[in-house]
């Protein structure tokens, strides 16, 4: 069975792919998006402890960092990506 930062790997080097290949702003930055949960994925397994209690247990507890950070990360990849796409349909209009 594949373990999670196996599977964070590769999907982020099918987002890199889908950015090197394809030429249409749109894809790109759903690729840029791929890519960056691709990068959660990995570092939420990163963070997993097999095993391991609450973080408020002493011994062998799960650092809840890594979460914490990867969800704050996944709400500004939300708004970074409506951002790009509201300014490549702007400059669509503009250049129509």
């Amino acid at each position: 069975m594949i373990n999670t930062e196996t599977a964070g790997i590769i999907v982020m080097l099918i987002g890199l792919y889908g950015l090197i290949s394809k030429d249409n702003p749109i894809k790109q930055v759903l690729s840029i998006n791929v890519i960056s949960l691709g990068l959660v994925l990995f570092f939420i397994g990163a963070g997993y402890v097999e095993g391991g209690d609450f973080p408020i247990m002493p011994s062998n507890s799960v650092d809840p960092l890594p979460a914490t950070l990867m969800l704050t990360t996944l709400v500004v990849d939300v708004a970074i990506t409506a951002l790009a796409l509201a300014m490549i349909l702007r400059i669509g209009r503009e250049w129509t």
